[in-house]
């Protein structure tokens, strides 16, 4: 009976949907995908730099030989000719920054997908939505995608995915009216080579729909054991997402600090958590069969996807962790700050004030304009010591 019910629950629920208004094809889920809309589905990759229709693999290997970003697999596609593979990266020069996307609104960005090469601190990438002089998403490539590190981890979550081998798959919606602008600054000192695609859609975009905003910070060590995730956000809008790659600079547990969101303007939060492992919705230091045997977990909502202990056990652990709030956004009308603590455990049942290195990526929608951005971080402010020099191997 139990089955027979959810049945028809899930048959009404595909029923009404299928019966709605017109709809703008923006959200597409179970209840949805039968829908018919009027929306334009369009794809912007190294083999169609502006989405346009009929405008797909048009480099010739042999006249466009050469011809940077043009042509870059030519040499391996010269036998079988056009529309076989001859272009499907871009390479990026140190210093240089690449425009990947220009497009026209209205519309939505509904799923990115890349592979960057190098170091993926050094790959800068920029979102600016409708003319905007200062972009609204602004970090690291790996810290967007919460991989920080340089290395894979698994990352099986609703917003973002990260697939073998250094596959970053994101899925946030990304709505615009006029004009949408994403960049790539390589920052480092190799050129590096990445392969990419955008998915959006051209539509008509509610009224009000806020805009998709991501900040990178990073407090290396930490002031007065408190990092600062986000502060300084000015307009309406919800917060829906915190990425944090966690160094601890101590060698016994680390995570009893409370996270604070003050809405607002507030001068005490209104939203305060128990812990840091509370807040990304574990327990108990995420142990399983002993002190440090910590259980890495990847969730649709949240998960502690990564765990790198040094070779040392006397040296220090490196943490990946996010939390979306996809079901639970933090909505304000004016403002918000949310800050972490940076505290664990020493002798005598104390707390401990740490100094860790931790570095955030936190994921806001908020009606526009946006306030600016702090400084961004030099290069040499951005690497972690254990990263290689190499990244992943090219494809």
């Amino acid at each position: 009976m139990k089955k027979r019910t959810t049945g028809i629950v899930i048959g009404v629920m595909l029923a009404a949907s299928c019966m709605a208004g017109t709809f703008n094809g923006l959200t597409a889920d179970l209840a949805s995908l039968c829908r018919l809309s009027d929306a334009r589905s369009r794809s912007i990759s190294p083999e169609n730099f502006t989405g346009a229709r009929n405008a797909g693999a048009l480099a010739d290997p042999v006249a466009d030989k050469d011809k940077r970003n043009v042509a870059n697999a030519s040499g391996c596609a010269r036998e079988l000719g056009k529309g076989w593979k001859v272009n499907p990266f871009v390479k990026i020069a140190p210093g240089e920054t690449l425009t990947l996307a220009d497009i026209e609104g209205p519309g939505a960005i509904q799923h990115i997908w890349m592979t960057p090469t190098k170091l993926w601190r050094h790959s800068i990438i920029r979102m600016y939505w409708d003319d905007e002089a200062t972009p609204s998403v602004e970090c690291p490539v790996g810290d967007f995608f919460a991989s920080a590190y340089n290395k894979y981890a698994q990352v099986s979550s609703l917003a973002v995915c990260v697939n073998p081998g250094s596959a970053f798959n994101c899925y946030w919606l990304m709505p615009f009216r006029r004009r949408a602008r994403v960049t790539m600054e390589n920052v480092g000192k190799e050129e590096m080579r990445l392969y990419y695609q955008i998915d959006y859609t051209l539509t008509d975009i509610p009224s009000d729909a806020a805009y998709l905003h991501a900040q990178f910070r990073r407090s290396n060590p930490t002031k007065g054991s408190v990092h600062t995730l986000v502060d300084g956000i000015a307009g309406k809008g919800h917060y829906v997402g915190t990425y944090v790659a966690w160094r601890v600079h101590d060698t016994g547990w680390w995570g009893e600090g409370e996270i604070k969101f003050h809405l607002d303007g507030e001068e005490n939060p209104t939203i305060c958590g128990t812990g840091t492992e509370d807040y990304f919705c574990g327990s108990y230091n995420f142990e399983i069969g002993g002190r440090a045997k910590y259980r890495e977990f990847t969730t649709p909502y949240t998960g502690l996807a990564q765990v790198i202990k040094p070779d040392d056990p006397a040296d220090f652990t490196s943490f990946g962790l996010y939390r979306w709030h996809v079901t639970d956004p933090v909505r304000f009308e004016k403002g918000l700050k949310v800050t972490i603590q940076d505290l664990g455990w020493k002798a005598r049942g104390l707390y401990n004030a740490q100094a860790s290195d931790i570095a955030s990526t936190t994921f806001w929608y908020q009606s526009e304009p946006h306030a600016p951005f702090p400084k961004f971080p030099s290069a040499d402010e951005l690497v972690m010591h254990h990263e290689c020099t190499k990244g992943p191997p090219r494809k």
